[in-house]
């Protein structure tokens, strides 16, 4: 029976990197897979980009409307057996969308493996990633490190270069420098704590 993964961890964990390696390792046997990747992100544009220079087209850009079952089934009547679907950046799905990437595991019997975030800068939990959790019949959490050598739990914004704990879920932003990092929760809460302190001490 064909299941439906999800692959979560901090920023810098290498999931972008895994997703490659594991759709290296179908096509090295000759099967076929399809890479999805939500259009609304647009780091790298039409390509996955790994921090280790690794990059791959992706197949099929998702938009906010798409559905993604009858993509996946039409893609497959068009070009033939499909080995699995992989999904980058799957925290930016829809409900519905993880949805019916659910029902490609039971309908279609094909393996569908998202990676992405469990939940943002301020530690709520992105749409897609919390349906994920929901329904995924396999989670795994993908680990990194804190630059403090600790385990890396949460995703710690920066904007010019300081953290920032408001601000809209998605930062896609063309003026400012946004960055994230990756935290463990003492860094986290430090740096939180540090600016509240400063905002208050604005007023």
């Amino acid at each position: 029976m064909a299941k439906l993964y999800f692959r979560y961890g901090a920023m810098n964990s290498g999931k972008s990197t895994a997703l490659m390696q594991v759709a290296y390792n179908y096509e090295e046997r000759g099967m076929r897979v399809v890479v999805l990747k939500p259009s609304i992100d647009k780091k790298g544009g039409d390509k996955l980009v790994s921090r280790l220079g690794v990059e791959r087209k992706v197949d099929i850009s998702v938009d906010a409307d798409m559905d993604v079952f009858a993509t996946v089934e039409a893609d497959v009547a068009a070009n033939g057996t499909l080995a699995c679907v992989l999904v980058d950046e799957s925290q930016f799905l829809k409900r519905d969308q993880c949805d019916q990437l659910f029902m490609v595991t039971v309908e279609l019997n094909i393996p569908v493996i998202c990676y992405g975030l469990r939940s943002d800068f301020s530690l709520h939990g992105f749409e897609g990633s919390t349906r994920l959790l929901e329904l995924a019949h396999n989670i795994e959490e993908m680990k990194t490190i804190c630059a403090c050598g600790r385990k890396a739990m949460f995703n710690g914004r920066k904007v010019n270069g300081t953290f920032v704990f408001e601000g809209a879920q998605v930062a896609i932003d063309t003026v400012d420098d946004v960055e994230y990092q990756s935290l463990c929760p003492q860094c986290y809460f430090a740096a939180r704590k540090k600016f509240y302190e400063q905002q208050a001490a604005k007023l």
